[in-house]
C-alpha cells in the first residue's frame, strides 16, 4: 500500500541534499535505530509509518497513531560536542516547516519543541552515534483533537487542528529537509549567531516566570552557545545548558 511516504511519491518531492540514500518502513521500534551504521553517508533519512517504541528527551516516550504523524530521522556529521545547537537548528527549521505548512506562527519552547497556539506539534531528539548525529524530529500532522494524547505537561496539538485542514507528509518532510538543509549549513559557516535573529523572533519562553530545581527566575534569551538565559530572583544571571525548566505555572519546557 503507498502512503504520501512511499520513496516514490517522496523522491518526486525531494529538494537539496538531504533525504538520499532514504530508507522507508512501515514500522520500527524507533526511526533512530536505523541510521546507527557507520558507512551510512551524511543526509540519510529514515522514515517510519508507526513506531512502537518511539522516544522523546530525557527518557520520555512519543505516541503516535499509524499514518498520523511525520516520523523521521537525519544523520548529520557536524563535528563534535554541538549537540545543544544542533538541537536549536533542527528545532527552528521544523518550526519553519510547521508554519509554512499551516500558515499558522510556529514558536520554539526551548531547547527541543515546536509550539502552535500553545500547543506541541513537535519535537526533537539529538543522539550522538559514531561519527555523527542522529535529529529525530516528530511532528504531529493528522491528528483531531480527540486522537491526541491528553493530560502531557504541554498541550498537545497538530497539523490539523492548527489549521484545520489535512496535510500531504511528503511535501512536509520535502520542505522540513530543505530548510534543515539550510539552516544547518548557515548554523557549519557562521555558528548559532547566523540563526540567533529568528530563534530569538521564535522565543516562547522569553519574559516568561520559569522554576529550575528550586531557584525561579525570568527566562531570556538563547545565549550564544544554545543554552537557554534566566535571571534569578537574586539578580544574578544564569545560563541553563541542559535539564528541566518549569513554567512557574508548572507546565514542563524542557519536554
Amino acid at each position: 500500500m503507498r502512503t504520501d511516504l512511499h520513496p516514490d511519491a517522496f523522491r518526486r518531492l525531494r529538494r537539496g541534499r538531504f533525504g538520499e540514500p532514504y530508507l522507508y518502513v512501515r514500522e520500527c521500534a524507533s526511526t533512530q535505530e536505523l541510521l546507527r551504521d557507520p558507512a551510512l553517508p551524511e543526509g540519510t533519512v529514515a522514515v517510519a509509518e508507526h513506531q512502537t517504541s518511539g522516544r522523546g528527551r530525557l527518557g520520555r516516550t512519543w505516541e503516535d497513531a499509524p499514518g498520523s504523524s511525520l516520523l523521521c530521522s537525519l544523520l548529520l556529521r557536524p563535528g563534535g560536542g554541538v549537540l545543544p545547537q544542533l538541537s536549536l537548528v533542527a528545532a527552528l527549521a521544523t518550526a519553519e516547516a510547521v508554519e509554512a505548512a499551516t500558515g499558522r506562527e510556529a514558536q520554539l519552547k526551548w531547547p527541543n519543541d515546536v509550539l502552535v497556539d500553545g500547543h506541541k506539534v513537535a519535537g526533537i531528539l539529538l543522539e550522538a552515534v559514531e561519527g555523527g548525529v542522529v535529529a529525530g524530529i516528530g511532528i504531529n500532522v493528522g491528528q483531531e483533537s480527540d486522537e491526541l494524547p491528553a493530560g502531557t505537561r504541554t498541550p498537545a496539538g497538530s497539523l490539523r487542528t492548527a489549521s484545520g485542514r489535512r496535510h500531504d507528509r511528503g511535501e512536509l518532510l520535502a520542505g522540513l529537509l530543505l530548510r534543515l538543509e539550510l539552516a544547518y549549513d548557515a548554523w557549519r559557516e557562521g555558528g548559532l549567531e547566523t540563526l540567533r535573529g529568528e530563534l530569538e523572533r521564535r522565543n516562547a519562553l522569553r519574559g516568561q516566570s520559569v522554576h529550575i530545581g528550586e531557584a525561579h527566575g525570568i527566562a531570556g534569551g538563547i545565549a550564544s552557545g544554545g543554552g537557554l538565559e534566566v535571571v534569578l530572583r537574586s539578580g544574578e544571571r544564569i545560563v541553563v545548558e541542559s535539564g528541566e525548566v518549569e513554567l512557574a505555572g508548572g507546565v514542563d519546557v524542557g519536554e
